[in-house]
């Protein structure tokens, strides 16, 4: 099981700020997608293609990345 949190218009978009997901060992950032895009349609798929990722203690955009039992979802952020 992998934890799945959620920022900003993300979690506006999925309605919730964290979620476990059923991912089998060896799976990378692109299946995750994968499976968010699958359960939850094109409208977070827009998103999650301009979306950082936190794996672990490393920020990543690399969707060939595993996953670890935790992944954080960064949308870009406005501000200065």
């Amino acid at each position: 099981m992998v934890e799945v949190r959620y920022f900003a218009s993300i979690a506006e978009v999925v309605g919730k700020d964290r979620e476990l997901v059923d991912l089998p060992a060896g799976s990378t950032l692109a299946d995750l997608r994968k499976l968010l895009f699958d359960a939850y349609g094109e409208k977070l798929d827009k998103l999650l293609s301009v979306c950082a990722y936190v794996v672990g203690d490393e920020l990543t955009r690399d969707l060939e990345t595993g996953v670890t039992p935790r992944v954080d979802v960064l949308p870009p952020f406005a501000g200065g």
